[in-house]
């Protein structure tokens, strides 16, 4: 068994010897450039290794860099979002204040071009149900408010003081259904009454049936109930049925958008006192 094993050291040896004569016959060849050929070899090796290596660096640090500037511009978009939010936040509540500051130029347009005493109110609640339709307004009996006083807005006639209360009164909506204004066409003076039917529409009754009266005729108030000031804008007729000769059904769209007032005006004269009842001839 020892036989074989001097053999393969013996190899191993004879390799050994002619790769040294190699590389040594390689350090005393040169090349066309003066350079050794073992030297040119191990630089050529050297220069593969740092070729690959600065591949292999250059690949990490772009990464890397990418990487950052993708931190760097996530963080950005980020930014961006929450300016863009905040400037949208913005916009909305300039929005509201420029809608509110048209609707105060209305009040006071109306306030000034009327010739009746009346004072501004907030709106600070409503009824939740159809049945009742009201509004809560910030002005009471200690600003001298009473019921039965008119309340109106640049768009028409709204409601009456149902409820004062010390800082607060309710107003009844001219659309609830125990609600009546008595009106007139404003076209043709045709007289008649606007009941509320809870919803927002309105029904004219009590008008002749001969009466000129047409889809789209602005309706205003009449003044004769002694609550409303004469010639409010009430709404427009809508739809008009006849019967027979008579008018079984008229509409009237109010002018008013009772969903969106937030602010009103109080007309503060007193309410004139029904009529007396004429006296019967003694007999």
């Amino acid at each position: 068994m020892a036989l074989p094993d001097i053999r393969q050291r013996s190899g191993y040896l004879l390799l050994v010897v002619v790769v040294g004569q190699i590389i040594l016959i390689s350090a005393q060849v040169t090349t066309r450039s003066g350079v050794s050929l073992l030297q040119a070899a191990v630089f050529g090796a050297f220069a593969d290794v740092q070729r690959g290596t600065g591949a292999v660096v250059s690949g990490v640090r772009s990464a890397w860099a990418g990487y950052v500037a993708l931190r760097g511009v996530r963080d950005e978009n980020q930014a961006l979002k929450t300016r863009l939010r905040d400037l949208l936040v913005e916009e909305q509540r300039l929005r509201a204040q420029a809608a509110e500051s048209r609707q105060l130029r209305r009040l006071l347009a109306l306030r000034d071009t009327s010739a009746l005493a009346t004072r501004a109110a907030d709106v600070v609640g409503s009824s939740p149900t159809a049945d009742f339709r009201t509004l809560t307004i910030n002005l009471g009996t200690s600003d001298g408010v009473l019921a039965d006083m008119a309340v109106v807005s640049p768009a028409g006639a709204v409601g009456r003081i149902v409820t004062p209360t010390r800082h607060a009164a309710k107003v009844q909506l001219m659309v609830d259904r125990n609600a009546a204004v008595a009106v007139l066409i404003e076209r043709s003076r045709v007289q008649g009454i606007a009941m509320g039917t809870g919803e927002n529409l309105l029904r004219l009754e009590y008008v002749p049936g001969s009466a000129d009266l047409a889809a789209g005729d602005v309706v205003v108030t009449s003044g004769i109930d002694g609550i409303y000031p004469a010639g409010f804008v009430v709404g427009r007729v809508e739809t008009i049925e006849r019967l027979g000769g008579i008018f079984k059904t008229i509409h009237v769209r109010p002018a008013v958008d009772f969903s969106t007032l937030e602010e009103v005006l109080v007309v503060m004269a007193k309410p004139a006192p029904p009529a007396a009842p004429a006296a019967g001839k003694a007999q």
